[in-house]
């Protein structure tokens, strides 16, 4: 028996597996046996996850519902076409991939994607994201490079039918205000950060996103898998989705082979998905947000909600 048909067969069951693997609390594992299985085929309602749509505008206004989930997947990484688009149109999730050509990407067809790769998730249904050419991090010193950054990825997708891109991610989780306006003026509608300055980069940790209080040029990662993530830090990401707030979750490599202090275990990824689907989450691409979320709405600082979260998080130590 093959191992994907060992995974069907497994269900609920596979938790309790993986529960000594991942870190998953038995107690979860359990519940999740009991639960009932969702079945796949189903519709997005009835699976409570979303293929992703396509890139006609569409007007926000719809209600955010809980368990409304995100999936970002940075860097080209091969494993990105092998592992990940298999595993995520067999749950039927969304997700963004973040495209960069940095490192040698040009020549390293075994660690990064090649753009006909890049071409088919785009015909899949997947977000196409930019992650500027040369992963290069955006600073106060760096923010001149950014117009001819964007544009190159822009450029690359034009060459291979795939829409100019609305999403982009700051790469090394580096950012700065003074790029806004740069992105705006690219098309660029909603851009994902790690989940630093309220975390340490190592923890990877974060907050969910808030719409209204989140800039749409700053949105945080509730989660940033590493190697060392259990499915206990994928679940406490998960659960900030609710009450108007939404979790992004960012992923590299499933595994990283160029980058391993990213990597995910396919194994850990599996489980995730797993429990995403058990949760009944909505998972969709970034650009997708633009459904419930009016991106003309712009905080009149950026980093309000930032230094609000990093005081409470403060008050809590001192208690």
């Amino acid at each position: 028996m093959k191992k994907r048909e060992v995974l069907r067969l497994a269900g609920g069951r596979l938790l309790i597996v993986l529960a000594l693997v991942v870190g998953l609390p038995l107690s979860l594992a359990r519940a999740a046996d009991e639960s009932a299985d969702v079945q796949r085929g189903g519709s997005a309602e009835e699976t409570g996850s979303q293929q992703t749509v396509a890139s006609t505008p569409v007007q926000a206004g719809a209600a955010i519902p809980d368990r409304l989930v995100v999936l970002t997947f940075d860097d080209s990484s091969k494993s990105h076409f092998t592992i990940v688009r298999p595993l995520l149109k067999e749950y039927g999730f969304g997700a963004t991939f973040f495209i960069t050509e940095g490192w040698d990407f040009a020549k390293n067809k075994t660690d990064y994607m090649t753009w006909d790769e890049i071409r088919q998730l785009h015909e899949d249904g997947f977000e196409i994201g930019n992650h500027t050419r040369d992963h290069l991090g955006i600073t106060e010193r760096t923010v001149g490079r950014l117009p001819e950054q964007l544009q190159a990825i822009a450029d690359r997708c034009q060459e291979h039918g795939i829409p100019a891109p609305v999403s982009f991610a700051w790469p090394g989780n580096a950012w700065t205000p003074q790029a806004f306006d740069v992105l705006k003026q690219h098309g660029i509608v909603f851009a994902r950060r790690g989940g630093a300055p309220e975390y340490p980069y190592e923890a990877g940790r974060g907050f969910a996103y808030q719409p209204g209080q989140d800039h749409p040029l700053l949105l945080p990662s509730a989660g940033d898998a590493r190697p060392k993530w259990a499915l206990q830090d994928l679940e406490r990401a998960v659960q900030q989705a609710r009450a108007g707030r939404i979790a992004i979750l960012q992923f590299h490599g499933v595994p990283d082979t160029a980058h391993d202090w990213v990597s995910s275990s396919r194994v850990n990824f599996e489980a995730y998905l797993r429990y995403l689907q058990l949760q009944k989450c909505r998972v969709v691409s970034l650009r997708d947000l633009r459904r419930y979320v009016d991106v003309t709405q712009w905080p009149d600082d950026a980093t309000t909600i930032i230094r609000q979260r990093q005081a409470e998080l403060a008050a809590a130590a001192d208690k």
